[in-house]
């Protein structure tokens, strides 16, 4: 029973802690990081709220320290995937019948939680699974989680108060229901953040989810699905589940029930994913809704009036945190002849000075990537650039998996403007370089619009607003987040709605109200107070 209305105003965001020398937090943390790596972690998966082991266990390790095991978790099959939707479908009528603001106490309560007493747990587990610093874990695992879950219950609300007027004698309502069937998400490695909000913002709204994370993000992905729990989610309201990608397909986009999928990954399998469901439109109850956020190109275009220490800050933070392991990391960058010298010159003393390895030393710059397959794909980049004569390094260059994998950051300059490695996207620490004539920005600005299939972050560099002004009207479609004067990374929920177009998805943006929309199913009500008695309209008489 509803015995009034609830308002949830706009959150601040949540501070970033600073983890300097002698803060409590760093003391913490450390703690933290030492307990998670003293036992083994056994992890099930966790369908209709019960802990499900199924004795097929994969062992995980750091990226960054891969002679340690940090434990196992327990594979599913397709049983489990059928088992999970049923658990979905059976919760479904009572969390969607939940009043809101219970519903919404769920998941503040699930922020708090994290902001305190888990805050440390949630960032230790992404830094050990995902090989994150200290300070890109912060950012994720702690704040963007806690900043979606306050965003998205203030966005929501905002949405159930959208009413429509009524005219004299007429009541109209619109009331806002989730869709019909579950929601299936599939969350990616890089960001703990992402792996929170897909499931949870499909929930929020009133529908029951089948979550499954990619095997390089389970540490972090159980350990959220553990607070969610303890926040008082309702069992099979959320079914967190281990299974490849053709298992889960197999069942899920065959299901009658399956109602969207909440996706976040590679443009192949999104591709892949859309050309399935449309082949089995005809198996479903109403028409599924698709949202994806995919690859990325992503460019830092810099005009001969940028500021050298601006633009390679922008270059070192936006291509290397995190390894370039970012959907919207700097991966091709356009620099003016005028500035090339002292750019390079800044560019290898920066990379010169990052230091590399384990994240339990909080001095170490840059990690890790997520496993052999990934090092080895962008290893095999760099390769190509040291033996084409239409390339050069002009730093790092070297990779290591001996003790874990290790890339150095990598900088190529390209003679050709559609070079390999200008063009395709990498996901590592590799930026590309093409250095163009200053009197011919206007065809660079072509060239960086063109080169790639991707349209979701980019950015100008420049002090003269007639450049600013002239790249951000000619690069309208080529970047669903642009940046002036910034890198092309760091979005933050609330204040930088994320997504992009073209092959980068459906630009949804994760982090605003209209990614909400997607996830609910409106119904118009109409109440005529004083009903018609009779047929005829005025107008049929004559006298």
């Amino acid at each position: 029973m509803n015995l009034g209305y609830f308002n949830y105003p706009a959150p601040a965001n949540e501070p970033v802690l600073s983890y300097s020398p002698g803060s409590k937090e760093k003391e913490v943390l450390k703690k933290t990081l030492r307990e998670l790596k003293s036992t083994p972690h056994d992890i099930p998966m966790y369908i209709g709220g019960q802990e499900v082991r199924t004795g097929k266990r994969k062992t995980f390790h750091p990226p960054h320290e891969i002679a340690h095991t940090l434990g196992s978790f327990h594979e599913g099959d397709e049983s489990h995937v059928q088992q999970a939707i049923d658990a979905a479908l059976k919760a479904k009528d009572a969390w969607a019948a939940l009043n809101w603001e219970n519903r919404a106490a769920i998941f503040l309560k699930a922020a708090d939680l994290i902001a305190t007493k888990y805050r440390s747990y949630m960032n230790g587990t992404t830094m050990l699974g995902q090989s994150k610093n200290a300070f890109q874990a912060e950012i994720d695992s702690a704040c963007e989680i806690i900043d979606f879950l306050r965003w998205n219950v203030h966005f929501l609300n905002e949405i159930y108060r959208q009413q429509p007027v009524s005219s004299a004698g007429v009541h109209n309502r619109l009331e806002y229901r989730p869709l019909e069937g579950f929601v299936l998400a599939i969350t990616p490695f890089n960001f703990t953040a992402i792996g929170g909000n897909l499931p949870t913002s499909a929930a929020m709204c009133g529908n029951t989810v089948v979550w499954k994370p990619a095997e390089t993000q389970i540490f972090s992905a159980q350990m959220f699905m553990r607070i969610l729990q303890e926040a008082g989610l309702p069992d099979g309201v959320i079914n967190l589940i281990y299974v490849d990608g053709p298992t889960l397909g197999k069942i899920c986009f065959s299901h009658p029930d399956f109602a969207g999928i909440h996706f976040t990954g590679s443009s192949a399998v999104f591709n892949t994913i859309w050309k399935t469901i449309g082949e089995n439109i005809s198996k479903y109850r109403s028409y599924p809704r698709i949202v994806g956020e995919t690859g990325g190109k992503d460019f830092v275009l810099a005009h001969e009036s940028a500021d050298p220490d601006v633009l390679v800050t922008a270059l070192l933070r936006g291509a290397f945190e995190f390894q370039g392991q970012k959907c919207s990391a700097a991966s091709r960058a356009y620099i003016p002849g005028n500035l090339a010298a002292v750019v390079k010159e800044k560019l290898i003393a920066g990379i010169d000075s990052f230091k590399m390895g384990s994240v339990e030393d909080f001095t170490n710059f840059i990690n890790a990537v997520i496993d052999e397959r990934s090092f080895d794909k962008i290893r095999s980049y760099i390769e190509k650039a040291k033996n084409d004569p239409r390339a050069s390094i002009w730093a790092g260059g070297n990779c290591d998996k001996s003790k874990g994998y290790f890339i150095q950051p990598t900088v190529i300059e390209a003679k050709d403007p559609k070079f390999i490695t200008m063009c395709e996207e990498i996901f590592g620490p590799v930026l590309t370089i093409y250095i163009y004539e200053p009197a011919e920005f206007d065809q660079v600005l072509d060239l960086v619009n063109t080169t790639s299939p991707y349209a979701l972050t980019g950015s100008i560099i420049s002090k003269d607003r007639n450049a600013v002004e002239l790249a951000t009207e000619r690069l309208r479609q080529a970047a669903g987040n642009f940046y002036i004067n910034d890198k092309p990374t760091g979005a933050v929920v609330g204040q930088q709605p994320f997504g992009g177009a073209r092959a980068s998805g459906t630009n949804d943006k994760a982090g605003s109200i209209l990614n909400l929309y997607r996830w609910l199913s409106a119904r118009t009500i109409k109440e005529t107070f004083v009903p018609p008695t009779d047929y005829r309209y005025p107008f049929l008489t004559e006298e």
